[in-house]
């Protein structure tokens, strides 16, 4: 189960979701269930999908809890039992993901519902929330939604399958219009009526998947608006054949498994094989990384501007898991892929820009977690990055290392001079305002929150690898 935002903040804290409350008791994740859910959850455990899922680590292992009564009446509510779910270590959302990554969640979660159908259940709903990662392995954690498919009842998920799953991939994948930020914008995704304007064209609309599921879907909301009609009642009492569910699902799982995204050039993507970096200087920093790395085993690794992942797969051979961060939608869409035919399986891509990190988001900012309320790394690789933080995205130079030292990791950060070419690309038709962005300004601030314990030279001369441990900072009165 993947940590909710309240655990982000609070470890002992509870949060209420559609299925249940969801808490955590000593670094463990359980659900409160009230009697319908427990019996729900019973005609799923006695399912021939959910063990042979679970095994194929498609769905979050969970089982009954054995807690005592006063745990459950702690909890405002009518709850009766409780599961424990495997915590997932790092949470993300879709509005984080690359488009492979949303459509590999896609296609797991209507393998689910085909999978429940075939033994007359069915999923309450169909968010792409109900999706976690582990490595490049998509995970479902809501076992709670689950529950009997009623006869004549229509599958009531299609729509939001279509908001939080079909609708950006269609954006992504017919118009090269990046997903994250309409994800990011409405938690509940894209309306059809908001989907019906973008592909307003008829040739538009002409594509896979947008007459039937845009467009159509669309006159339809509007029609049952303006008529206040109670949809799901109406089909019951027509009769709403299961056949028709398991046609729909399979025409969606065809559809998204046909979609892809064809972009092949972005700013940032090709940087791995066109920077300034010779074959000799490359050995240096690769050497330099895996150094620091073999030091000692870490759990957690963040890699900063990761690009297509050179340093993160340096990394990840010495720890549980690495994060790999890049604003840049195509570059880590590469790594996904490679990640995904490759291995290894302990690197999880996000899409992330750090000048406008992921905040807190949803009611009182609490349903999904800010980039900061996350697990904190013990090691941070910084290569490559701080000129585009600090004269790309226009943060101060000791905001930036500041934030570093907040972090409380070891750092491995390259520092890169107004004399190499990619600052000099960054600063064209630019006025240079950048006074703070020089080698010593940047090694006094670093010294102020952190031990320099190694610096080495590229042979460029205009690139030097610093190795920092946090300094202990005394403790505010």
């Amino acid at each position: 189960m993947a940590e909710g935002a309240a655990t982000a903040r609070l470890e002992a804290g509870s949060f209420r979701d559609r299925d249940g409350r969801v808490f955590y008791r000593d670094g463990r994740v359980y659900r409160a269930l009230s009697e319908e859910g427990l019996e729900d959850w019973k005609r799923l455990a006695a399912t021939r999908f959910f063990p042979r899922m679970v095994e194929a680590g498609k769905i979050v292992p969970t089982e009954t809890a054995d807690l005592p009564p006063s745990s459950l009446e702690s909890l405002p509510g009518p709850w009766v039992a409780a599961l424990e779910h495997e915590r997932i270590p790092f949470v993300t959302y879709p509005y984080e993901w690359c488009f492979s990554m949303l459509r590999d969640a896609a296609l797991l979660q209507l393998e689910l519902v085909a999978a429940a159908l075939d033994e007359d259940l069915i999923p309450k709903d169909a968010t792409s929330y109900n999706v976690q990662w582990r490595g490049c392995r998509p995970v479902f954690i809501d076992t709670a939604s689950f529950e009997n498919l009623a006869p004549g009842d229509p599958w009531v998920g299609y729509l939001q399958f279509c908001r939080l799953f079909l609708y950006p991939l269609l954006l992504t994948a017919h118009l090269d219009i990046p997903f994250h930020p309409w994800m990011r914008g409405d938690l509940e995704g894209p309306t059809p009526a908001a989907m019906s304007a973008v592909f307003g064209s008829w040739r538009r609309r002409l594509k896979p998947g947008v007459l039937r599921d845009v467009y159509l879907q669309a006159k339809l909301q509007a029609g049952a608006a303006e008529g206040d009609a109670a949809v799901r009642g109406e089909l019951r009492e027509a009769g709403f054949p299961k056949e028709l569910i398991v046609a729909n699902v399979k025409r969606l799982q065809g559809l998204v498994d046909r979609l892809r995204w064809r972009r092949e050039h972005s700013e940032w993507a090709a940087y791995d094989g066109d920077n300034t970096y010779d074959s000799e200087a490359r050995g240096v920093k690769e050497q330099f990384v895996a150094d620091v790395a073999a030091e000692r085993h870490r759990k957690l690794v963040w890699d900063l501007g990761a690009n297509t992942g050179r340093y993160s797969l340096l990394a990840a051979a010495h720890a549980d898991r690495v994060v790999a961060f890049d604003a840049d939608h195509l570059a880590i869409e590469r790594l996904y892929r490679r990640l995904r035919k490759e291995g290894p399986d302990n690197v999880l891509p996000l899409v992330m820009n750090l000048a406008a990190p992921s905040p807190g988001l949803g009611w009182r900012h609490g349903e999904r977690a800010s980039l900061g309320e996350r697990p904190s790394p013990d090691l941070v690789l910084a290569l490559a990055l701080i000129h585009h933080v600090v004269i790309g995205a226009h943060v101060p130079l000791p905001d930036f290392v500041a934030w570093l030292g907040d972090l409380g990791a070891d750092l491995v950060i390259e520092f890169v001079t107004k004399d190499d070419p990619m600052v000099k690309r960054l600063l064209r038709n630019k006025a240079d305002r950048y006074h703070d962005y020089e080698p010593e300004v940047f090694e006094a601030c670093l010294a102020e929150r952190f031990e320099i314990v190694r610096r080495e030279g590229l042979p460029s001369g205009t690139r030097t690898l610093y190795h920092a441990r946090p300094r202990s900072l005394p403790t505010s009165p």
